[in-house]
């Protein structure tokens, strides 16, 4: 078991985001010295105000890389540019090649026992999947820059792994939420609200809905756990709901009226490629309302296998979908 103290550096990348400032904030309350890498200081009052020690840089700047990981005994590496639309080279250089430069940075140190890498369920190959364990491969096809390039970041570290020791674990959460969620369930509320959203296919197919708190004791049986180094885990809640469940549990909570409207997958499928090449035509920069990648995650059957996070990793998600959602919608409106 890898046991750390209070003269233990964790270094924490993306901080002031969902999964990061968790991670940060539960590493202060265990009595470690957590630093932060950042892109502005100032934009990280909740870090600073936890007493973490601040790093400003960014994934592209090795400088600012070499400094956050001098003295880093453990990192957990959450930074990363996630979204559905854009160019794949940016998100290579920041998932891809930004991750390549930290690993370098972190190795050159000399300080480094343990590496976790926060991927994505997204991972796997856009289809239904019922039941699907780890040793179904991720697909190198990619269905937008996002996915594509979180299964690069991930061969990267595993190559490391065998090439160079690294001493690294691999967990690919789902649909992440909780508290000081500043982005993707505001939008979803900010949707429900103005009675625009529709579900797409069947609203019956499952979620692989992932709790924050969920993750991060993921993360801590990760850099813990001294035979897990090289693996992979899948980590979801200890039940994947359904999306009516997941849609009107949001309501409920919310107050809103639930929504009934149902997009058939075929006809979704077929607006999302029209306009995909619409926008690409008008070099449009913004997301389309549909597109592949959101068809991938609001209309399939998203139901993934964590029992080897159980068996091997000592995984033990707590709390239902029904209490841990309703937390979380009173926390982001609070926001």
């Amino acid at each position: 078991m890898v046991q750390l103290t209070g003269a233990d550096v964790i270094l924490v990348t993306g901080g002031t985001g969902l999964v990061g400032s968790h991670v940060a904030s539960q590493a202060v309350a265990r009595g470690l010295r957590v630093r932060c890498l950042v892109r502005s200081a100032a934009a990280a009052g909740f870090l600073k105000s936890l007493g973490c020690e601040l790093t400003e840089g960014d994934l592209d700047q090795p400088e600012s890389l070499r400094r956050a990981a001098a003295g880093a005994t453990v990192v957990v590496h959450c930074a990363a540019k996630v979204g559905d639309w854009g160019p794949t080279e940016d998100y290579r250089r920041v998932n891809v090649e930004g991750t390549r430069a930290l690993l370098e940075a972190c190795l050159a140190a000399g300080t480094l026992r343990r590496w976790v890498q926060i991927s994505s369920l997204g991972v796997y190959e856009g289809r239904d999947h019922y039941g699907t364990d780890e040793a179904t491969a991720p697909s190198t096809a990619g269905i937008d820059g996002y996915t594509l390039t979180k299964v690069e970041s991930e061969l990267l570290v595993l190559q490391y792994v065998r090439e160079r020791s690294l001493p690294a674990v691999v967990l690919r959460p789902g649909f992440i939420y909780g508290a000081r969620d500043r982005t993707v369930l505001p939008r979803l509320l900010e949707r429900l609200r103005s009675g625009k959203f529709a579900y797409l296919g069947s609203p019956d197919k499952l979620m692989n809905n992932t709790w924050v708190e969920n993750l991060c004791s993921a993360v801590w049986l990760a850099v813990e756990n001294d035979g897990v180094v090289g693996e992979v885990f899948n980590i979801r809640d200890p039940r994947a709901v359904t999306k009516r469940e997941f849609i009107e549990t949001v309501c409920e909570s919310a107050g809103l009226r639930k929504p009934t409207k149902i997009v058939p997958l075929p006809v979704a499928r077929l607006l999302a490629g029209l306009m995909e090449r619409v926008w690409k035509l008008l070099g449009r920069s913004e997301a389309p309302l549909l597109n592949s990648a959101r068809i991938k995650f609001l209309g399939l059957n998203l139901d993934y296998s964590i029992d080897k996070a159980v068996r091997v990793l000592g995984y033990r998600p707590a709390g239902d979908f029904r209490d841990a959602m309703p937390a979380s919608v009173r926390a982001v409106q609070g926001l």
